[in-house]
């Protein structure tokens, strides 16, 4: 979207300004992705209603557009914390959705990640054209932001139990993205003009198409993720995401990191190795157990 397509010396080219359109790309092959992988392969006898995956489809979109909303009213440190401090949400929205149960532990360490991930984002992310203001609109948004994205994660975690692969929880969800999304583009008149644009400018097209596959893949991760792990791991690897994404950015480029953000990765280093370490304590205690019993449900 930064990018001038069809410049020529007397033609100053133009440049896609629709970010929708781009989302609706990146569905469509999605969708089509999984439904060949479905129809082509074995999987498992689908027994969840169909409707259930509109419930996480309508809630990412709404999460991704209070995002993106919210980015104009609050300011870089708000964002960081809010971004960085998802865990505990998600967890709080499993016990909601699913009943789950978590140890202290498990807490404990989805506070220090969070505090670890601000400490290191805040003293080294570039942040120099970010708004310095948070109003109440901001807030409000964040929260609508931080809701609807954990009730994603933790529905879809509530679907697996119906003993769907990854594949299938794809195409479920990206059938009503897809449907949402053009009705959108339709509803704005933004559909044909964005397919002349892309008809215009061939090297666009290529460009849809290979953001498209990327984000395919990804969702297919993050559904295999999800299944495997459960919402909360899912979101505490995400989180770590911003902050390895920063500190590769900082080896390449040179920059330098402050002490606060050493500090800072210090302490995810810590509530990692405190996850690891009680988790396999958990493990051998359940093997202890006498028969009959059961250990609490973990995640």
């Amino acid at each position: 979207m930064t990018r001038t397509y069809g410049a020529t010396e007397t033609d100053p080219g133009e440049k896609f300004k629709d970010s929708q359109f781009l989302v609706f790309m990146n569905r469509i092959l999605a969708f089509t992705v999984a439904g060949l992988y479905c129809a082509l392969t074995k999987q498992p006898r689908h027994g969840a209603p169909m409707y259930k995956y509109s419930f996480a489809s309508l809630s990412n979109i709404l999460s991704s557009w209070c995002q993106y909303e919210a980015l104009k009213y609050i300011s870089f440190p708000t964002q960081v914390l809010a971004k960085a401090s998802k865990v505990i949400p998600v967890m709080m929205m499993g016990k909601l959705v699913s009943r789950k149960s978590y140890e202290y532990w498990e807490y404990l360490t989805a506070a220090l990640i969070s505090v670890g991930v601000s400490m290191f984002l805040l003293s080294s992310a570039p942040h120099r054209h970010a708004s310095t203001v948070t109003t109440f609109s901001g807030v409000v948004l964040l929260a609508g932001y931080i809701v609807f994205d954990s009730f994603t994660s933790n529905w879809q975690d509530a679907l697996f139990a119906y003993k769907m692969s990854p594949v299938q929880m794809m195409f479920g969800v990206n059938v009503f993205s897809c449907l949402f999304t053009v009705g959108s583009l339709l509803e704005q008149g933004a559909l044909l003009e964005s397919l002349r644009f892309m008809a215009r400018h061939s090297e666009f097209a290529a460009h849809a198409v290979l953001l498209s596959v990327c984000s395919a893949c990804g969702q297919l991760f993050i559904f295999y993720t999800i299944n495997q792990f459960g919402a909360a791991v899912f979101t505490i690897i995400m989180t770590l995401r911003q902050a390895f994404a920063i500190l590769l950015s900082c080896l390449i480029y040179g920059h330098t990191v402050t002490v606060v953000g050493g500090l800072g990765v210090a302490v995810v280093f810590l509530a990692l190795f405190l996850r690891v370490y009680a988790r396999s304590r958990m493990k051998k205690r359940s093997k202890k157990l006498p028969p009959g019993e059961t250990p609490a449900q973990k995640v």
